[in-house]
């Protein structure tokens, strides 16, 4: 990691906005006596938020004296984490750029070419007109779309140089697009939608995967589209016994993926022998896979099949 050193020119001093004086010293008293030297991120990172977005070494020496440390132990937080801005950054974007290897090979460079471009020749350089600064960083997390970009807060995603130099426009001209991706994708979805698990069965519904993901995480623009199918009905509930025959049940257990759990909850619905199994008909099977809420286990372990032969075994 390269040296990181404080910005030559300096403000003269530093003070926290009554608001954030408040919420500094509310965020302090959580950590127990002696302790305080906990909140130094984020008391530092409140600090960056305050002025404009980059940290000056008044700042650094202010949550020193609060948190009772040495300025020495704040600057080395300051400097160690790149997170902190330690010159001047653009008044309407600080733009981070993902150059870590998955956004490497589709296209980053091309993106930092747009920052040069644009921006500035090299990182940490404003703009002319001081709207603007860049930094190429390491991994932002958004692998699975990259490449993309880090702009305070926000990630863009799925960018080209053109549509990196369109948000860049956007940003300038006060109306930056919503964050995420920018080529419409949803979510981490593949390019050009889904190719597996197009459909499944959820709670008495067959949901779309952009249902899926726009209806359930709550994605703007998705529509959930949710083709409803019959409910399972309690008239195909497989008969029950009071007791078990003879007041002895036979060992639900010796059928393969029946375990001590299922055989006491089969109990509870009054299943204790194997013939009442072998004898349920596709109704009651999707009834009991509903009940005990695991699709297709009934059919993919062959528990029918399997009672039957137990049955005929428990007669001989």
């Amino acid at each position: 990691m390269a040296v990181r050193r404080l910005h030559p020119e300096q403000p003269a001093s530093f003070e926290f906005t009554p608001e954030n004086l408040a919420w500094a010293d509310q965020l302090a008293a959580k950590y127990p006596p002696g302790q305080q030297a906990s909140a130094v991120i984020p008391l530092l990172w409140r600090a960056q938020e305050q002025h404009d977005g980059w940290l000056p070494e008044p700042a650094i020496r202010l949550v020193g004296e609060m948190l009772g440390m040495a300025y020495i132990r704040v600057y080395e937080v300051a400097t160690f984490y790149t997170m902190f801005q330690l010159a001047p950054v653009g008044k309407i974007a600080h733009v981070q750029v993902c150059g870590t290897t998955p956004c490497m090979l589709r296209g980053s460079e091309s993106l930092i070419a747009v920052c040069k471009r644009k921006i500035s020749k090299s990182p940490h350089e404003l703009s002319a007109d001081g709207n603007f600064s860049w930094e190429e960083v390491e991994c932002l997390g958004s692998c699975a779309n990259a490449p993309m970009v880090q702009i305070w807060k926000d990630t863009y995603e799925d960018l080209t140089p053109a549509s990196f130099e369109k948000l860049l426009n956007a940003f300038a001209a006060g109306k930056p697009p919503p964050p995420g991706s920018q080529s419409g994708r949803q979510a981490s979805c593949p390019e050009g939608g889904p190719t597996t698990l197009r459909a499944y069965a959820h709670a008495g519904a067959v949901i779309s995967p952009q249902a899926a993901v726009g209806g359930a995480v709550g994605l703007s623009g998705a529509v959930a589209e949710v083709v409803m199918t019959p409910a399972v009905s309690d008239a195909d509930r497989p008969a029950g016994l009071e007791a078990p025959r003879g007041g002895t049940a036979d060992d639900l257990k010796r059928i393969s993926g029946v375990g001590p759990k299922l055989e006491q909850t089969l109990n509870e619905l009054g299943i204790y022998h194997f013939d009442q199994i072998a004898v349920w008909t596709p109704g009651a099977v999707a009834w009991v896979d509903n009940y005990l809420s695991f699709k297709g286990r009934i059919d993919r372990e062959d528990w029918i099949s399997q009672a039957k032969a137990l049955a005929v075994e428990k007669k001989r």
